[in-house]
């Protein structure tokens, strides 16, 4: 079939060229755009593809997980809520110390009889109990310390004997031994609150320390009588003791 004078169509296969003839007979080349899905000879280009080195325009976004932003804004809150805690519980603890401090429900006295051989270190120790104006429930508890011989205050607490005649109901007795606070539960097993502890020792006695319990003897004289009793116990006291009673020590 001949070929038109205006133009005629490359022939397949030979790309995007398109051979254009003159109305003259001289041929002339020229090219178009390529469109949308056709081949430009390297690559076939997609629908929203840049071509050379750019990245597809129409990629998705990728999304951002919120559970991570959820659980920090817990955490922050948890750590608030722990901190607001803790300060307004110091400030209620600090309140009432302000308040006991200041002895707000008074004074309260606690009698002590002590066994005459040990009644010194007793009384050093309730010394520095009331400078330090201890504080039990409130009260500034006052310690008075009085030194009886162990027969006579067991005659007394039995009711063998007066108790006026030893100052009237203790809340703390330290006899020598024991021995004597055996003979006081066997008469009267409900006088005690709890077991008597030895608060020293020599060759011949221990120094039980019993916390008694009676009409006379109020809430906070028993709390008194059991924070005097571990105070007796701590080092400062504990070394009048050994001094006292150990002199070669």
């Amino acid at each position: 079939m001949g070929e038109s004078s205006g133009y005629r169509r490359g022939r397949a296969g030979e790309g995007t060229s398109t051979r254009i003839l003159a109305v003259d007979g001289r041929p002339q080349l020229g090219r178009r755009r390529a469109g949308a899905g056709e081949s430009t000879g390297s690559h076939r280009i997609a629908p929203g593809e840049a071509t050379g080195s750019h990245r597809v325009l129409g990629e998705a976004k990728r999304g951002i997980a919120k559970w991570p932003i959820v659980a920090g804004v817990f955490v922050v809150l948890l750590v608030l809520g722990i901190l607001g805690w803790g300060w307004a519980d110091s400030i209620v603890a600090n309140r009432a110390e302000a308040q006991a401090s200041a002895c707000a429900e008074g004074d309260s006295n606690l009698n002590v009889v002590a066994a005459p051989s040990v009644a010194p270190a007793v009384t050093a120790a309730a010394e520095r109990w009331n400078q330090a104006r201890t504080v039990v429930h409130a009260h500034c508890v006052h310690v008075q310390v009085q030194a009886i011989d162990d027969q006579r205050v067991l005659l007394a607490l039995t009711g063998r004997g007066n108790l006026d005649s030893i100052g009237g109901q203790p809340a703390v007795w330290i006899p020598e031994t024991t021995a004597t606070i055996t003979e006081l539960t066997t008469a009267r097993p409900t006088l005690l609150t709890s077991p008597a502890e030895p608060l020293a020792a020599n060759a011949r006695a221990d120094y039980p320390c019993a916390v008694l319990t009676a009409e006379d003897v109020d809430e906070v004289q028993q709390r008194a009588s059991q924070r005097f009793r571990n105070y007796l116990q701590e080092p400062a006291q504990q070394a009048d003791f050994t001094r006292l009673l150990n002199p070669g020590a």
